[in-house]
């Protein structure tokens, strides 16, 4: 039985996932050099996922710092 369309969340699952996929991990441990087509696809080593970054806020400026000839 599945979910009626009126009853699902819409984005609900969106956010940044935590595991990835056998291809993601192959993928990104090519990219390391850490992995060879010989060495076989099982008993991968972990790989860790990309966490957000916080980013500082930028002050606001007044609008006379920004252009003082402007209110001439």
């Amino acid at each position: 039985m599945s979910i009626h369309s009126s009853l699902k969340s819409s984005g609900a699952g969106a956010g940044q996932r935590n595991v990835w996929t056998r291809v993601e991990r192959l993928a990104a441990l090519k990219k390391a050099g850490n992995w060879k087509p010989e060495d076989g696809v099982t008993g991968l080593p972990k790989v860790r996922t990309n966490f957000k970054v916080a980013t500082k806020k930028k002050k606001k400026v007044k609008d006379e710092e920004k252009d003082p000839e402007a209110t001439i």
